[in-house]
């Protein structure tokens, strides 16, 4: 017997949109006091509603706003084939910072891990030095990992791109400082205080179009250290690993090198929302093996200059 979801009660409705408009006025003020900004956009779910709010926060002006990616090299297809149909629907500018590029030219060395997500620190600083970005939109949430639940909405970043904790400004009253030295820029977060449910209930709500390895689908998988990994670029199973077929899904995107499918059978949003009320584990924590390194592996990560 299949067990339906529940509908949303009201006040769940309630706090979805209460989560929206609180991120709409981020990126509305972020627009109005900053001369250059940018927006992370992966093709992952949550750059995805980021994108979405921005659209909808100023319509029907056009976004005045870069998109900016940071690629490994080691993304799925589905997700960089997403990533450019959406570019090309919104009519937006895409800035693409390539890892290969810096490996090619000597400014990076590929890790013996095969591992690239570490490596994404250095291009993303010289893109924002290059194209002079004065904000930085991103989709991080805090309830993803223990660093960015430290993290404000507005996070300043040194001339390095560095972050400290201790220079954390206080956001009372939802006030936000973005005031930044020449060379600093500030990172803004305006779906900070949205969950891994909310997002998806978010995406249910408002119809936001995702890649689809996000739903069920059959793919070769290997297991390494308790996730699903695939086989790609970054390589593929080693000896004592068996490859096999199962019907999987992905919670986060990223570098394919350390980033884990689960095993599921939801191919609908209402069933990923069944799958995602039962979870104990954020999605990075079950399925990205960077974050697994040490319990500071992300706040050592951050204080590099990682978003």
């Amino acid at each position: 017997m299949t067990i339906e979801a529940a509908p949303p009660l009201a006040t769940d409705v309630a706090a979805l949109r209460d989560l929206e408009s609180e991120a709409i006025e981020i990126i509305r003020e972020v627009v109005a006091e900053f001369d250059r900004p940018a927006m992370l956009f992966s093709g992952g779910k949550d750059s995805a509603i980021v994108l979405h709010l921005a659209r909808k926060a100023l319509w029907p002006a056009p976004l005045p706003i870069t998109l900016l990616h940071v690629d490994t090299g080691h993304n799925l297809p589905e997700v960089i084939e997403f990533r450019d149909r959406v570019v090309a629907e919104a009519g937006v500018n895409l800035v693409v910072a390539r890892v290969e590029e810096w490996i090619a030219d000597g400014r990076l060395q590929e890790r013996p891990d095969g591992t690239r997500n570490p490596l994404q620190t250095v291009p993303l600083l010289d893109t924002i030095a290059e194209h002079r970005f004065d904000a930085l939109l991103g989709g991080a949430r805090r309830d993803e990992d223990r660093a960015r639940a430290k993290e404000r909405i507005f996070s300043i970043r040194d001339a390095f791109g560095g972050w400290d904790p201790r220079r954390q400004r206080p956001e009372l009253w939802h006030i936000y400082n973005g005031r930044h030295a020449p060379g600093e820029h500030t990172r803004v977060f305006p779906i900070s205080n949205w969950t891994e449910l909310d997002v998806w209930r978010y995406i249910e709500a408002e119809d936001v179009p995702l890649p689809s390895i996000y739903f069920a689908h059959e793919r070769p998988v290997f297991e390494r250290d308790g996730m699903l990994l695939t086989p790609g670029p970054w390589g593929g199973p080693r000896a004592a690993e068996t490859l096999s077929t199962r019907s999987v899904r992905y919670r986060t995107v990223g570098d394919g090198s350390c980033t884990g499918a689960v095993e599921s059978e939801a191919s609908t949003v209402a069933q990923v929302i069944e799958e995602v009320t039962v979870s104990r584990l954020t999605e990075r924590g079950a399925t990205r093996a960077d974050d697994r390194l040490s319990e500071a592996a992300m706040e050592d990560r951050k204080r590099e200059g990682y978003f």
